[in-house]
């Protein structure tokens, strides 16, 4: 008994001297009575969480202190966000109401935590459907934008102390953070939050390579540091005789981004150059920053030979989340390309501290980006029609998007992401303009509609009063906006079509002795597998479905319940995962029972037996297969957790397993034979396509394999490895497809 005295004596100072840590982070913004209003949080949330522990045994009140200390340290917020911080888990968790939080601490802190509170369940671990309460959640950035930055903060310190938490959790939270939470830090400018949760998240879902590159990255730090200091000494001396103040050192790329190139290259670790990157901090007075810049570029491209597809200019035209900074990448003195960023501290504290930095700079700076991003997610949040699901993947197309900036015939400045259309840019300028788009002149010469703008286009659009929205354009705009006005205005169209379509129904029916009433109406848009009944009346109108069509639906006797489409898919959920779980264990066996459970292979990442697999549920396809690391396998699991299956592969031996190799190499007289002569005659292995493309002596090919399993997979491509000529084979994934 007297040893768990000493224990909460010990609990209780290491309590206090993290809130006296915190309080020291706080102290350069701290205004009069602002310490008191701190202290009287910390006390409420101390008292509210005193009998609460967290999953490793710490008191519970940890998690708040250090949330608040993010908010405040690595977000850079002020005393109402800390505050704030501190409470965020009350409301829920305890018997405060938000009642007594407005009468201890006022309206706006109220306000906040009810944001906090509201989005707290966004992603409870029971929530089936994610992509709704997301768009909740962003609903409160349009009242108060600290409410996301708490919750990132709140998300960081949760991934930061997740080794306690059981497999499958770390793995939905870390989808969950890659898919979401990252990319909205970047877009908020919170660029370290953004690597580091990047970085948290590969820990849990990719852990073997994880480790391997952290490993790589710790046994070369010496040497890497070496030739840091080599390469940086003389620009630091240049610079500090040009009378230049400035900071110049090696910052290490997150092992996510590393991990991005080795993917996207198909290199390995010892192939990845740019492991760091060098960047200058420069202590400038707001009215020489410019200048300073451009100085400091011209002195490292004096001593470093620069790369001039390289350079990238955001001090001229900063990004759209304030992001400033001049990018340059040079030629090193060991023949190694590296990139060197330079900007003043201003701009280093936007880059690091994104939206809260902008504030404190709001007076200074005439840019407006941000209020403009915040007013795209309102107007697009405001758009009725859109499906929870469509908006989040508009919502991330367009919001996490790099840009471009397009000029008008008059020389204004329009900002749109990167693979925007001139039809995205007419739908830009006016919803009449975009509907009534013909085509377009880019820089003076006639281009179609799906044309796609480069950085610094001059774009004029064409009309015609006889043109009105296709509904193919919706396979090539990007934005968000042109997507929502071509959606309304072919449902307007189809509506009057459907009006029409209703007429001919009522006739018809009428001549068959059938009743018209919504009873049979939507018995025979179930007949025919319609949607809705709108859509029953346009195919009626476009002829789709004719007398034949409605004599067979009198001649078929019985009448099919008609059950709501939601209701099918929860009960065909339920019964898949029933008759999977009937069996001794919980996880799927793939290469048995065939008959008993219907299950295909997904497309998108072609699995074969060795490969780490899920299956996944859809409502029309029976249960997917597919490998964890699939292109698509973040987003099934972050907005369909309830719809995911542990499955693994049987033995089986007699199985073809369709795969793609990808090759490169110098081009042979002969090579195309001596490939095929290895894979169908050594391997014994059918070839499904094959396609190869020659330029200037390099041959690019890609191959459609059968294969028994990874095994075999790995055996052919060290042995397509060995083929003189050849300098690379890699597995490719095929295409992305939507998550039926």
């Amino acid at each position: 008994m007297k040893e768990l005295v000493i224990d909460l004596e010990a609990e209780k100072n290491e309590i206090l001297k993290r809130y006296r840590a915190l309080l020291r982070v706080c102290k350069p913004t701290l205004q009069k009575g602002d310490k008191g209003m701190i202290r009287k949080a910390f006390d409420m949330a101390l008292e509210s969480h005193k009998d609460m522990r967290r999953k490793s045994g710490e008191p519970y009140i940890y998690h708040p202190i250090a949330v608040a200390q993010i908010a405040a340290e690595e977000i850079g917020l002020g005393t109402t966000s800390i505050v704030c911080a501190l409470l965020h888990d009350v409301v829920e968790d305890t018997d405060v109401s938000l009642d007594d939080i407005e009468r201890e601490f006022g309206k706006k802190v109220a306000k906040i935590i009810d944001g906090l509170t509201k989005i707290s369940g966004v992603f409870d671990t029971n929530s089936s459907l994610q992509a709704e309460n997301f768009r909740k959640m962003l609903l409160t950035l349009a009242d108060d934008v600290r409410v996301i930055l708490i919750k990132l903060a709140d998300r960081l310190h949760n991934m930061r102390t997740m080794e306690f938490m059981p497999r499958d959790k770390q793995l939905k939270l870390s989808s969950e953070t890659i898919y979401l939470y990252a990319p909205l830090a970047h877009r908020l400018g919170l660029y370290a939050i953004k690597s580091e949760l990047e970085d948290l998240s590969m820990k849990y879902t990719e852990r073997e390579t994880y480790q391997v590159i952290k490993k790589n990255l710790n046994e070369k730090k010496t040497e890497r540091e070496k030739f840091i200091n080599g390469f940086v000494d003389p620009i630091q001396k240049v610079l500090t005789d040009q009378g230049l103040d400035a900071d110049v050192f090696g910052r290490p790329k997150s092992i996510h981004s590393i991990w991005n190139k080795m993917k996207k290259k198909s290199i390995p670790f010892e192939e990845v150059y740019d492991l760091f990157a060098i960047r200058i901090i420069l202590d400038s007075i707001p009215e020489h920053e410019k200048a300073d810049c451009w100085k400091a570029y011209s002195i490292v491209t004096d001593l470093y030979r620069p790369n001039p597809d390289r350079l990238r200019d955001w001090i001229s035209s900063p990004k759209a989340n304030g992001y400033e900074s001049l990018h340059t990448t040079v030629m090193g003195p060991r023949g190694q390309w590296v990139e060197v960023q330079i900007r003043t501290k201003r701009m280093n504290e936007i880059a690091e501290k994104g939206f809260a930095a902008h504030w404190k700079y709001k007076e200074s700076s005439s840019d407006s980006g941000l209020d403009q991003w915040v007013q795209k997610v309102r107007d697009m949040l405001k758009n009725p029609d859109s499906n929870a699901l469509d908006f989040l993947d508009d919502f991330k197309m367009n919001l996490f998007s790099d840009e471009i900036f397009i000029f008008t015939p008059k020389g204004a400045l329009i900002q749109l992401p990167t693979d925007a259309t001139a039809l995205d840019f007419a739908f830009e300028i006016h919803s009449d303009v975009g509907a009534s788009c013909i085509g377009a002149k880019v820089n003076h010469k006639l281009v179609p509609l799906s044309h796609k703008l480069q950085n610094g286009d001059q774009v004029e659009i064409i009309t015609s009063s006889k043109q009105s929205p296709k509904e193919d354009w919706l396979n090539f705009v990007v934005t968000a906006k042109a997507k929502a006005k071509i959606k309304s205005a072919l449902k307007e169209e189809k509506r009057k079509v459907a009006e029409d379509g209703k007429e001919i129904l009522e006739r018809k029916l009428k001549s068959l002795k059938i009743t018209y009433n919504s009873d049979n109406i939507q018995k025979l848009s179930y007949f025919f597998k319609l949607q809705s009944t709108q859509d029953l009346f346009y195919n009626v109108a476009k002829g789709l479905i004719d007398m034949k069509d409605l004599r067979e639906y009198v001649a078929s006797e019985k009448m099919v319940e008609i059950k709501p489409q939601e209701k099918i898919e929860t009960d065909q959920v339920q019964s898949m995962l029933r008759s999977i779980k009937t069996k001794d264990s919980d996880i799927l066996l793939i290469g048995e029972d065939l008959q008993k459970i219907d299950y295909k292979l997904a497309n998108c990442c072609n699995p074969i037996p060795g490969d780490d697999v899920f299956g996944f549920i859809t409502v029309s396809d029976g249960i997917k297969i597919h490998r964890t690391n699939c292109p698509n396998a973040t987003k099934l699991m972050s907005n369909y957790g309830y719809r995911v299956v542990k499955a693994r592969w049987t033995n089986q031996q007699e199985l073809a397993f369709l795969t793609g190799l990808r090759l490169t190499g110098i081009d042979d007289v002969g090579l195309i034979n001596k490939l095929t002569t290895v894979i169908s005659h050594d391997f014994k292995v059918n070839i499904r396509s094959i396609t190869i493309d020659s330029d200037n002596g390099i041959f690019e090919g890609s191959i459609m394999v059968y294969v028994n399993d990874t095994q075999h997979l790995d055996n052919l491509i060290k042995k397509l490895n060995a083929v003189k000529g050849i300098t690379s084979v890699t597995r490719f994934d095929s295409i992305i497809e939507k998550a039926s």
